[in-house]
């Protein structure tokens, strides 16, 4: 079986609100309670200001950016079931993460599909917060034998250009998005003092997908615990025209040995672009990403064109995240729209 986990479903620019944990009425109210224990009138006025004050703190509420967690039923890096994959990593990967209470200790491989920091801003602290884990997996532990990492390979460096492949977590990408991904995050991870030549390949085990040079397309397999196994597939679709140049955004096609079929095309520029138009049709279930502002941007299908030109067909097979508020939608006609935090199983 294969789960897959929407932990964002919200665009890069929902920044979200400012709430109180608690307001300063409800404190007010609950100190009133307090005074009555003649054990704390021994408080001043300034002293049950500050308490007031700390009480109603008020903290961020982010919305999720598109991001999703997918598990197979493997054994992952870490050693354990399952394999967990994240689909790019949002704007801030911590706290989707944190929303379904696991963090960078328990991923094993993430997946980018374009270098927008909505869906890379979270490879830093992927990176570093793996890189300095002396337990992130049991090899790393057995190849430290309790050294600090930049003790390791500084002194080692000769021997160790990397740490190896088993000590770090995986990184599927297509070799055109690799580039601008290392150029975007690099002086971030160019932060082990002493180390020459760090580069994104210190902190990740690099898989190169898509066309190769020899024409064959490179792709990734997952076995699933039922002895079957899923391809892992990125599928170009167009995003973009960034600075006079297309900027494409890799989705993946997830293809089970029994035949079904899960797409994830990412950020797209239309709702279904003709190249991609057979995928959709093979597909037995697509994650649609949708806008739902008034004023359409252009670089996402909006919830208009997919309820007004979208076939029935395809409609019945998406499930919609969305980008602002909850898109309105005839009932029974998509599959599905996505909250955080909302998980499915395949194949059905």
């Amino acid at each position: 079986m294969m789960k897959i986990t929407a932990i964002g479903v919200n665009s890069a620019f929902a920044t979200g609100s400012y709430d109180s944990t608690l307001t300063v009425a409800q404190v007010q109210t609950l100190l009133a309670e307090l005074l009555q224990n003649p054990e704390a009138q021994q408080y001043s006025e300034t002293e049950l200001q500050q308490q007031i004050e700390t009480l109603a703190q008020t903290r961020m509420q982010p919305k999720w950016q598109s991001n999703f967690l997918i598990e197979f039923d493997t054994i992952g890096k870490r050693g354990s079931k399952p394999y967990r994959l994240l689909v790019d990593v949002g704007g801030d990967v911590r706290h989707a993460l944190k929303g379904i209470g696991l963090s960078s200790t328990d991923i094993d491989g993430v997946y980018i599909s374009h270098p927008h920091a909505d869906h890379i801003g979270g490879m830093e602290y992927i990176a570093l917060t793996s890189i300095f884990n002396p337990f992130y997996t049991p090899e790393k532990k057995k190849w430290l034998a309790d050294q600090f990492i930049a003790d390791k390979l500084f002194l080692e460096q000769r021997l160790w250009a990397h740490p190896p492949a088993n000590a770090k977590p995986d990184l599927f990408v297509h070799r055109k998005v690799l580039e601008p991904l290392e150029r975007a995050i690099g002086p971030g991870l160019d932060t082990l003092q002493g180390v020459p030549d760090v580069t994104i390949h210190t902190y990740f085990d690099v898989h190169l997908l898509g066309k190769k040079e020899n024409g064959l397309t490179s792709s990734h397999i997952f076995q699933d615990g039922n002895g079957g196994e899923w391809k892992m597939i990125p599928v170009f679709a167009m995003h973009v025209i960034s600075s006079s140049e297309e900027m494409a955004s890799y989705g993946i096609c997830l293809e089970h040995s029994s035949g079904y079929n899960v797409l994830m095309p990412t950020d797209t520029q239309h709702m279904i672009p003709k190249q991609l138009e057979p995928y959709y049709k093979r597909a037995n279930r697509i994650y649609m990403d949708c806008e739902t502002s008034p004023f359409p941007s252009g670089v996402h299908p909006h919830i208009s064109n997919l309820i007004n030109d979208m076939s029935p067909e395809i409609q019945r097979k998406c499930l919609l995240y969305h980008y602002d508020s909850y898109p309105q939608v005839p009932e029974n006609m998509f599959y599905g729209v996505l909250n955080t935090g909302d998980s499915h199983h395949y194949p059905e």
